[in-house]
Parts: C-alpha cells; sequence; structure tokens
C-alpha cells in the first residue's frame, strides 16, 4: 500500500518539442451520509457512470471485467467504511485516459489494511486483499483540517 503514486501506469513522456497537456479527468460525486441501500446505492451509481465514460457496455472479455472489478472495489470499500468507520460519507469517481480512481471518504479514525497472513478459507476480511489484488494502487490519505477522518482511494486501469 502506498499513499501517492506520482505516475500512473503507462506514462510516458512527451516526446521533443511536443507539449502535453493532461485530459481533464470526469468527475462524479454521490453523498452517502444517511443513504439507505448505501452498497447498492454506490454500485448503481459507480455503474452508471461507467456507463457514461464508455466503459459499458462492454463489447469485450477485457472491458467486461474493468468494469466488474471497479464495481467490485466500490462494493468492498463501502462496505469497509460501513463496517469500521461509521458509515461512508461520499463516494469520488475520476475518470482520465488510462485510469479510474474511486474514493470513499469516511469519518473513521481507523487504517484499513488487508489481512495478513490472508486465508481464502476463512470468511469475511477479505475486502482489502481484494482491493489489493485488483488495483494500481492504493491508499489512505488523512483529513489535513484537524477533523477526523480519511479518503480511502484506489486506482484501477482503463479498458484498453
Amino acid at each position: 500500500m502506498s499513499t501517492t503514486r506520482p505516475n500512473a501506469a503507462d506514462d510516458r513522456g512527451p516526446e521533443q518539442g511536443e507539449v502535453v497537456v493532461p485530459p481533464p479527468a470526469q468527475v462524479r460525486r454521490l453523498l452517502l451520509s444517511g443513504v439507505s441501500g448505501i452498497v447498492p446505492t454506490a454500485r448503481d451509481f459507480t455503474r452508471q457512470a461507467l456507463h457514461d465514460w464508455g466503459w459499458l457496455p462492454a463489447g469485450s472479455a477485457d472491458r467486461r471485467a474493468a468494469a466488474e472489478d471497479a464495481l467490485l472495489v466500490v462494493s468492498e470499500l463501502v462496505t469497509n467504511a460501513c463496517l469500521h468507520a461509521g458509515g461512508p460519507e461520499e463516494l469520488r469517481l475520476y475518470s482520465q485516459s488510462k485510469v479510474l480512481r474511486l474514493e470513499v471518504v469516511d469519518g473513521g479514525a481507523g487504517t484499513p489494511a488487508p489481512r495478513t497472513p490472508h486465508r481464502a478459507g476463512r470468511p469475511g476480511g477479505h475486502g482489502m486483499f481484494i482491493v489489493q489484488r485488483l488495483c494500481l494502487d492504493w491508499g489512505v490519505v488523512r483529513n489535513r483540517d484537524g477533523r477526523p477522518g480519511k479518503t480511502v482511494w484506489a486506482e484501477l486501469a482503463a479498458p484498453a
């Protein structure tokens, strides 16, 4: 786990004399405080964003797998906030050309981490292991204004 990742996967420097302007991120935000059915609501919101951004409907097995991975990671991050942080406050989705960033904001003080050692046959405790396995990177950013809470983020590769 890391909390920063300076370069996205497959970043390349500009050709000599070329000016590279990164594409603006497409952003979606969903307030989750007080929402019932938080996990299905977060998945439905993410599914709609993936549809709007061209990930769905999936035209290939790779695109379908990428969308399913994104939906699973959202489910795991939101569920983790429900179980260990008093519930999520907000879900943020950022789509750029090569990376999808998912963020779940919560008011909890804990730090999520995969259980070690991971035991596949044991019930529960697999959420952050799944996030770690599916994502390019993930991490935790604490609130800087002194309020309790954090943002748990994860980045997935966009489908080819």
